[in-house]
């Protein structure tokens, strides 16, 4: 007998998650097998072993794979199909009934054939856990701070800031459900000496002197903002202010234009996002930086340091020390400090003064070649490069009519987040958004998100979740309930799609482990059309409801703890999840 009781679902699972699955169960047999055969031919193996079981490609393969004995036949000094051999062997001593039969492949694979005992124990680890199956303690409950958005408020959030905004805010999600206590922010570039938003205050302050008739009096700045809401906040300007301003001078006017404008359009930013479905729970004031002279403060900590020294007038960081190929100026010799200065001053911040164990920047992908010199910054603070994560935002490529659309904001020709939101709706939007890598580009069909068949993945999606909510909306109504650990009969998985379907909500916490650890939100859309998939397959050739009773017990069974895997993964990726469709 291997030294390992049978399953049992409340045991605590010491590394990663609140509770041993069946899927793990199956890990912790092949690595007592290992252990076993290691001890009777004295082999010494490292103290943390790492065995993965494989998903074949073929059925005719097994259910799941193990090339542990490729893996360690040097150590063991044996060929890999012999070692194989020897962990069969101990392999068949499982006394749990979740190995069917099992056979050696290949150069030394070792396939596992799983009982019908096995998919009905994962059912039952889904049923018994609700929607807490997956959850894991990858975090153990260390800080992490996740900033996202962050857009200069000069303007409206458009879809390329509307994909930042659905990744920072999923991935914040599926760091939760992983075990991090995660705080989610906004920084906020309001610098009062900040380029951009004394060229967001000119812009609208040279076109309220023109609806004056005064174009003169305040030219338009050659590099000023030229969209239609710019002409709005002047003409709210107008009513507000009638012409005052007419009578001050253009600096002194300025400040109440930066002001009036920066205010509108934050406000804008944060009703388009949280019409999105995205809350933030840190607003952070770039100028609080000034206020609180924390860029000051961070400075001198680096000359203690001895990371930043005066030269030439200016104030430089030693980046040449981490190498970058020269040294960065953080003040400049009139005084005035660079983004660069205010950046290390906003993580020193962070990691110093709020304590976050970890720090995740969701930033456009034109500020790829910045993040090395971030990250010398934060290690230049006493902390780790690691401990900084950025994620980068492509730019999405919104299609109408086969066309993209070319966005810019400083021409005032792009796309607003709130007007697809408005067309297309918060579901599809974040979906889409979701379904590629971040750093990769996407292509956003209009047409393909408001359609609602099964090529719209969203659709498809949630589908499934509506179709088993009125498989149970009809067992109600026949006066069927649901036992709380219900656990479906054994001879329901003689069917190929049930198993098939089990075996992909066996796989939910490995998928949660890859998303969490990958900050890969895309992982959770691409497993949830998977597990969609799997169960209209099955409910297309299983009939549910009308079965003699075992069978639809075990069935409804099968289809709920599919349900609870489903939602939980719309809710991770903040979309909702319709009982009716």
């Amino acid at each position: 007998m291997l030294g390992i009781k049978s399953l049992d679902v409340q045991e605590a699972v010491k590394d990663n998650g609140p509770k041993r699955t069946a899927e793990t169960y199956l890990k912790n047999v092949l690595q007592e097998a290992v252990r076993a055969v290691a001890q009777k031919r004295k082999v010494a193996l490292p103290d943390e072993l790492t065995l993965e079981l494989e998903r074949p490609r073929f059925a005719e393969q097994g259910d799941r794979a193990s090339s542990a004995a490729m893996q360690f036949s040097k150590l063991f000094k044996l060929p890999p199909r012999e070692l194989a051999a020897l962990f069969l062997a101990e392999l068949k001593k499982d006394a749990s009934g979740f190995i069917e039969s099992l056979e050696i492949a290949g150069p030394g694979f070792i396939n596992m054939f799983l009982s019908k005992k096995w998919f009905a124990t994962v059912v039952e680890d889904v049923i018994s856990s609700g929607p807490q199956y997956g959850a894991l303690n990858l975090g153990k409950g260390r800080k992490v701070q996740v900033e996202f958005v962050s857009a200069n408020p000069t303007g409206p959030l458009h879809i390329g800031h509307g994909r930042g905004a659905a990744v920072g805010d999923t991935v914040a999600n599926i760091l939760s459900f992983t075990g991090w206590k995660v705080e989610r922010e906004y920084y906020i570039n309001d610098a009062d000496a900040g380029l951009q938003m004394n060229t967001l205050g000119q812009s609208v302050q040279a076109r309220y002197f023109e609806l004056l008739g005064k174009p003169e009096e305040a030219p338009f700045p050659e590099t000023g903002y030229k969209g239609e809401y710019i002409v709005i906040l002047a003409q709210e300007a107008l009513k507000m202010e009638g012409d005052r301003f007419l009578h001050l001078p253009l600096p002194e006017s300025l400040k109440w234009f930066k002001r009036h404008a920066g205010d509108a359009i934050l406000a804008q930013i944060r009703k388009t996002l949280e019409d999105f479905g995205v809350q933030y729970d840190v607003w952070f004031s770039e100028q609080s930086l000034y206020d609180q002279n924390l860029v000051a403060q961070a400075m001198e900590d680096l000359k203690c340091r001895d990371y930043a020294f005066e030269s030439d007038g200016a104030l430089w960081f030693k980046s040449s020390d981490f190498n970058d190929d020269k040294d960065r100026v953080l003040i400049r010799t009139d005084g005035a400090p660079t983004y660069f200065a205010s950046d290390i001053a906003y993580h020193r911040n962070k990691f110093v003064d709020r304590g976050f164990d970890r720090v995740i920047d969701v930033w456009g992908a034109d500020h790829h070649g910045y993040i090395p010199r971030m990250k010398a910054g934060v290690q230049a603070l006493g902390r780790r490069p690691e401990d900084l994560d950025v994620l980068l935002i492509q730019l999405v490529n919104l299609m109408r009519g086969g066309k993209p659309v070319a966005m810019s904001t400083r021409a005032g020709v792009f796309v607003l987040l709130q007007d697809v939101l408005d067309e297309v709706g918060r579901d599809a939007t974040r979906f889409f958004f979701l379904m590629r890598r971040s750093d990769s580009q996407l292509d956003f069909d209009l047409e393909l998100a408001k359609t609602q068949g099964n090529d719209n993945p969203v659709y498809y999606v949630q589908y499934a979740h509506a179709r088993i909510s009125s498989v149970m909306r009809g067992m109600v109504e026949r006066g069927g309930k649901l036992p709380k650990d219900a656990r479906p009969a054994e001879r329901v998985f003689e069917n190929e799609e049930a198993r098939r379907l089990a075996d992909c909500l066996a796989s939910f916490p490995r998928e949660m482990q890859n998303a969490s650890e990958g900050l890969a939100p895309q992982m959770l859309t691409a497993y949830a059309e998977l597990l969609a998939g799997c169960f209209h397959s099955f409910y297309n050739t299983n009939r549910i409801l009308g079965e003699e009773l075992e069978m639809e017990q075990g069935r409804i069974i099968l289809a709920e703890g599919t349900r609870i895997v489903l939602r939980t993964c719309l809710d991770l990726l903040g979309v909702s999840a319709p009982e009716r469709m």
